[in-house]
This record gives C-alpha cells, sequence and structure tokens, in this order.
C-alpha cells in the first residue's frame, strides 16, 4: 500500500536526483524506496547483491577453466603482438 511522505531536502540535492531519477528512467519517489528498502532491509546478508539487466544481457554462459592464468595469456598474446 502506496503512503505519502514529505520531505525537507536541499534543493540541490533535489535537483541531482530528479535528474539522476530521469537517467535512470525511474520516478524520484520509486528511486527513493528503492534506497530505503535497501537501506532498512536486514534479511539480505551484505553480500548479497541484486544483477543488473545490463550484466544480465552480456552473459555469455561461458565458464573459464579454474586453472586459467590470465597473466600468462596476457603474456602470450604480448609477445605474439610485439615479434
Amino acid at each position: 500500500m502506496d503512503s505519502k511522505l514529505t520531505l525537507k531536502l536541499d534543493k540541490a540535492v533535489i535537483e541531482q536526483a530528479k535528474a539522476y531519477a530521469k537517467e535512470q528512467q525511474i520516478s524520484l519517489s520509486r528511486l527513493i524506496e528503492n534506497y530505503l528498502s535497501i537501506l532498512t532491509n536486514k534479511d539480505k546478508k551484505e553480500d548479497d547483491f541484486e544483477i543488473s539487466p545490463y550484466v544480465k544481457s552480456i552473459a555469455t554462459g561461458k565458464s573459464i577453466p579454474a586453472d586459467f592464468d590470465y597473466k600468462k595469456e596476457i603474456g602470450n598474446i604480448l609477445s605474439e603482438k610485439y615479434q
């Protein structure tokens, strides 16, 4: 159930928040509601987080082997590039 809340904030902060909300294509009310929900949610662990839709969209489903040595791979690529 939605309820009305009146807040007293610095005018510059309000304008910045409105601009941010517009960039995120979300209402300022929903932005503040989400923030307060995250801030006060005691059930979640600190390491729990939601994966953004953008990150989900770039997921490939491929996994990296546990013994993959990225430093060695970078070295191989650079040595081939500069030979």
